[in-house]
């Protein structure tokens, strides 16, 4: 039995050995995350479990198409009131990246975490990393199947979202044989693909398209065109009426410029908090970048949050790339 199978099984175990569960995934979470949060919630009402699902702060509402999407409890404005002996925690780089929750575990926390970022840490009791796997949502699907548990519409729903998102549309590099063959399967089961690409992929808000007007005056290309970044500070996002959420995807307009290795975008959520998204072409690993710098992800896609002004995070990750790079961010 590989390892991988030995820790599915493990999971199936924790699963059904406990009655009520807690269910985290990382801050400011993406259809993964979303996604495989449901997913779960779907997978313990097959069982007969209760559980609450929880995030540090908002989901976005473009995700609110998924089943269970209202149960999602927002820490930063209500305190469930109860601690839990059993935690699960998807899509989580490490313990950091669920935010601040460790209050609602109780002294006997144990917790299954299930991923598949390289940056994992194993933080959990029971841990599932697959770091070949493109999304948590396809570890879940393998989970769901050592389980026996029986594929349903909504886990369909989640599972397929999740794959979809963290793959792209099925554009990037991770698009597996498996991926695509775990999407045909659910499509059988309701799954309507050109509805989940149009709400998670094409529909945009109008303030995101004045952001991105705001955003792209501020456009840098540095490191010999090797790099290219984008910066909103809170006052672009007051002036245009944004959000956090309406900066999204920002940084991929940078990563696509022609020539261009590593895209950058740098979003001042608040006062002294910079949230930094690297996204890479193919030479350069911006999950070691994002780690060195606190944070984490994938190769070709990460992230961090640094404490300070706009400037000061600009000036830390030029001068990361630029070793990574080995030319300069004035060159």
């Amino acid at each position: 039995m590989s390892d991988y199978r030995r820790a599915l099984e493990e999971a199936a175990r924790f699963m059904r050995e406990h009655d009520r569960f807690l269910i985290l995934s990382h801050v400011n979470p993406d259809g993964d995350a979303t996604g495989s949060t449901l997913a779960v919630a779907a997978m313990l009402e097959q069982l007969g479990k209760s559980y609450l699902l929880a995030n540090e702060g908002g989901t976005p509402d473009k995700f609110s198409f998924l089943p269970r999407f209202e149960r999602i409890c927002n820490l930063s404005q209500a305190s469930p009131g109860e601690t839990f002996s059993a935690v699960i925690a998807v899509d989580c780089a490490d313990a950091s990246r669920m935010g601040d929750v460790r209050h609602l575990f109780a002294p006997d926390a144990v917790l299954l975490n299930i991923d598949h970022h390289p940056t994992n840490d194993a933080f959990g009791t029971v841990n599932v990393i697959r770091t070949d796997a493109a999304a948590t949502a396809e570890i879940l699907f393998d989970l769901s199947e050592a389980a026996g548990l029986p594929i349903t519409e909504d886990f369909a729903l989640c599972i397929y979202t999740g794959l979809l998102t963290d793959t792209g549309g099925f554009r990037y590099s991770n698009t597996s044989p498996h991926v695509m063959e775990i999407a045909a399967r659910l499509l059988r089961y309701g799954v309507n693909p050109g509805d989940v690409a149009e709400r998670c992929l094409e529909v945009i808000t109008l303030s995101h398209v004045k952001l991105l007007r705001q955003a792209l005056q501020s456009l840098r290309v540095s490191h010999r065109g090797q790099v290219a970044s984008v910066s909103v500070s809170l006052q672009d996002l007051e002036d245009v009426g944004a959000d956090r959420e309406d900066a999204g995807g920002l940084v991929n307009y940078c990563r696509n410029i022609e020539g261009v290795e590593v895209g950058v975008s740098f979003v001042e959520a608040e006062p002294g908090a910079v949230k930094v998204s690297l996204r890479a072409r193919s030479r350069v690993d911006v999950s070691q970048i994002a780690k060195e710098l606190g944070g984490g992800g994938h190769a070709k896609a990460a992230g961090c949050t640094l404490r300070g002004t706009l400037a000061e995070a600009q000036e830390r990750v030029w001068n990361a790339l630029g070793q990574a790079l080995g030319v300069s961010a004035d060159e």
